[in-house]
């Protein structure tokens, strides 16, 4: 089954940590990172900010070094499990997932 990408060309993927199941971020892949992370073990994203291919840690050098990747029963969506090398937030957190939302937030 191939993989179904959107209107953009993109799939959401889920970073997930292989060890402690933690979510650590989302990011949006298009063909060319979701080639990229399965032959360079290593999550590479398309970044819709800067409009092009990023290898996560290339700047920070925390890296997220896939262990695995899994897509779902519709094939729209993935989540990759992986070994961190560092914090996964560009915020120095290591989960982009570390506020909770309010309802004066909304």
């Amino acid at each position: 089954m191939a993989l179904k990408y959107d209107s953009a060309g993109l799939v959401p993927a889920i970073i997930q940590d292989d060890e402690s199941g933690d979510v650590l971020t989302l990011f949006w892949m298009d063909k060319e990172a979701v080639e990229k992370t399965l032959s360079d073990n290593r999550v590479w994203r398309y970044s819709r900010q800067h409009a092009k291919l990023m290898l996560k840690g290339e700047t920070s050098g925390n890296f997220l070094n896939v262990r695995s990747v899994h897509f779902d029963c519709d094939a729209d969506a993935l989540v990759v499990r992986v070994d961190p090398t560092g914090p996964a937030c560009h915020t120095g957190e290591r989960t982009c997932f570390y506020r909770e939302l309010s309802a004066s937030e909304v």
